[in-house]
């Protein structure tokens, strides 16, 4: 679900846009008495949502909203952890399925079941016993193509995680550091979920072997290494595969101009891997009230709707519609990796560890 930041021209693709609405840290934003007026937003860089949609969750709650954006979802994650004891505002958004035990082990956040939980689609639920966090969209993380530079080379894209792996491939892949990035993670994740405890380090050898490029995070990789990208096709990229997200191509068609007709980048869905986004109550906030009405609306149809095309993420709520762009050059892989949170949790680390070792030495 994720994040870490990134931009498409004037977007951030994938887990979001560049915000619309100011990162606000005011001195009393969500920091003042239990009855406070604004309710203050911790997330990572990626929350975007329209004005509007904000103004109307104002006029019906009569709380005043203040976003504080603190870097991408790992940096945004341990901070609050850090801070959970006096935090930065109301309500944390942005932490993933690749991330959710770090912060739950920590004890970031605090029970609260939103209004319209029931809505939430039954594949997206965790921890129902305690409803520390609740879902609020979804994306997948994939291998992204430069439509052109396949058709110029007359070569076939590739579809899946074994592909990578031929020769025809060598040295056009780039992701994200799996230490630093949460795509890089969530790629790392999926071959892990792909070849097993006993294969996805041997999967890695060959990929390695195969000219992976490994930068540090999504910016550097989709908007400057991409060959695709409307920034990698300015930056002179020279990489015609990137780890990025199924919603990307939609994003390159919503903000080109011209528009073309069709996305000039494509989806290999053999290498997805499913994240999720959750947010929850912080610990010790001191607007309790303002966060749970902030909860209940994150969850509401009107912001679920709004989600898509300011995210570049799916709502998870039942009834939500997804915009026309998305449906299609943008739809949910139909049989993508995915992994029990508590797998993740008790093998993350060390997982990355050994891809560090293997993969950056």
């Amino acid at each position: 679900m994720s994040t870490t930041k990134k931009r498409l021209t004037a977007v951030v693709v994938g887990l979001g846009m560049a915000g619309t609405l100011a990162a606000c840290g005011s001195s009393d934003g969500g920091q003042g008495s239990g009855d406070s007026k604004t309710v203050t937003l911790v997330s990572h860089d990626s929350w975007a949502a329209s004005k509007d949609v904000i103004a109307a969750f104002e006029k019906q709650s009569g709380y005043k909203v203040d976003v504080l954006k603190d870097g991408d979802a790992g940096q945004a994650v341990n901070k609050a952890i850090l801070t959970k004891d006096n935090p930065q505002g109301d309500v944390f958004f942005g932490v993933d399925n690749t991330l959710l035990s770090r912060a739950l082990d920590n004890g970031l956040f605090q029970s609260y079941e939103p209004k319209g939980s029931d809505k939430i689609k039954a594949e997206y639920r965790v921890d129902q016993g305690r409803h520390r966090v609740t879902p609020i969209d979804t994306g997948d993380i994939c291998v992204n193509y430069d439509k052109k530079y396949f058709a110029d080379h007359e070569l076939e894209p590739p579809k899946s995680f074994d592909d990578l792996v031929k020769p025809q491939y060598k040295n056009l892949l780039v992701t994200e550091n799996a230490s630093a990035s949460s795509p890089g993670l969530g790629f790392l994740l999926g071959t892990a979920a792909r070849y097993g405890d006993g294969g996805w380090e041997g999967y890695w050898k060959k990929l390695k072997a195969n000219g992976v490029k490994v930068v540090d995070g999504w910016e550097q990789a989709y908007n400057e290494e991409f060959s695709g990208s409307a920034g990698g096709k300015k930056a002179k990229g020279d990489r015609p595969l990137v780890v990025s997200y199924a919603s990307s191509p939609p994003a390159e068609v919503v903000f080109a101009d011209p528009k073309p007709s069709t996305a000039p980048t494509g989806v290999a869905d053999g290498t997805c891997f499913r994240q999720v986004e959750y947010a929850g109550l912080l610990s010790n906030a001191k607007n309790t009230k303002g966060g749970k009405a902030l909860l209940d609306f994150l969850i509401s149809k009107r912001f679920q709707e709004d989600m898509p095309l300011n995210m570049f993420v799916y709502p998870v709520t039942e009834g939500a519609q997804v915009p026309p762009e998305f449906v299609k050059y943008g739809p949910q892989a139909k049989d993508p990796e995915t992994m029990d949170p508590a797998k993740i949790a008790e093998h993350r680390d060390q997982w990355v560890k050994s891809w560090t070792s293997l993969v950056l030495k």
